[in-house]
């Protein structure tokens, strides 16, 4: 396939991570290694490690990345299995992490992934094409309640409960097979008002549908502990979010590691002995420029988030 992603905040990113020559850094979210690149190239004495639960990613990764071969390591699994991955690769700490939340250009353009509502295709929305569930398990056989819930919750759909009805009638006659089934259904439930709209109307229960699939939400907790545990005191944390429901979970992870003392006001001394694991780097979140959007409209929604491990803590 033709190369045409494009690595958001790109330079925000570099700049975030305080990148030594000689220092050990983690992608995490390799994708087409926009950013891995650039790590890469900073360092001579130094390491990457590149994590991808897409397999694809990593085979084009060996391309993209065979001139810094020497200094970086590629690894298939999730980022939620963050701990385990930097101990089998004999890692003691990182000296910065990146995390690039967004499904990547190339997944979406695939349209054999599934992911795109603008395109026919299987239903599968998988990230890793070994995990086995798939959009079409969720479409044809979770019951109604769920679809409602993982539309509301996931989507943030309005029309939620009309669209699970819609594809719970619609499955009763036949499996709902593709992408553009799925497009119909959808536009199917909801009012002709919803359908002007300028957003189109099958990107929320997409999204959410997504979601489920990959469990995106539910590895976010954990790598957020396994990125501040494993970084060396003073190393950089940097989270780029897409949408509302991720950079949520981001935002109040990193407040409440920046947060110390959790006594009540009146309390003369401190009690709970609680220390900041973090420093916020950005209060608010980093956001693209208008020369980047021009370039990338897919950047619109992306929200940078940094943070420093204290020197204080460890972990």
């Amino acid at each position: 396939m033709e190369y045409t992603h494009k690595s958001v905040l790109l330079h925000e990113c570099i700049d975030a991570l305080n990148i030594r020559p000689d220092g050990v850094y983690v992608d995490g979210t390799l994708g087409r290694a926009g950013h891995s690149i650039e790590i890469a190239q900073r360092l001579t004495t130094g390491r990457l490690i590149c994590i991808d639960r897409d397999m694809a990613a990593i085979e084009a990764a060996k391309i993209r990345l065979a001139p810094y071969m020497d200094r970086v390591t590629l690894v298939h699994s999730n980022f939620a299995e963050l701990g385990d991955v930097l101990r089998e690769a004999g890692v003691a700490g990182a000296d910065g992490m990146l995390f690039d939340l967004g499904v990547s250009s190339p997944q979406l353009d695939d349209a054999s992934r599934g992911f795109s509502y603008m395109q026919d295709a299987p239903l599968d929305m998988r990230m890793d094409l070994e995990a086995p569930l798939t959009a079409y398990e969720i479409v044809n056989s979770w019951s109604g309640d769920e679809l409602r819930r993982i539309l509301y919750e996931y989507g943030e759909e309005r029309y939620a409960p009309a669209i699970a009805r819609a594809i719970v009638r619609s499955r009763e006659e036949k499996p709902i097979e593709t992408t553009l089934e799925l497009v119909d259904i959808i536009k199917s439930a909801m009012p002709p008002a919803a359908l002007r709209e300028k957003q189109h109307p099958a990107k929320r229960s997409f999204q959410a549908i997504r979601i489920a699939v990959n469990g995106e939400l539910d590895a976010l907790a954990p790598m957020m502990h396994s990125a501040v545990a494993a970084l060396n005191p003073g190393g950089r944390l940097a989270v780029i979010t897409f949408h509302s429901l991720e950079d949520r979970i981001i935002k109040h992870s990193l407040q409440d590691m920046a947060r110390g003392c959790t006594c009540p006001s009146n309390f003369p001394v401190c009690v709970c002995g609680k220390k900041p694991k973090v420093k916020l780097v950005t209060r608010k979140p980093i956001i693209s420029g208008e020369a980047e959007l021009e370039e990338n409209p897919r950047a619109r929604s992306a929200k940078l988030r940094v943070a420093e491990k204290c020197d204080n803590f460890d972990i």
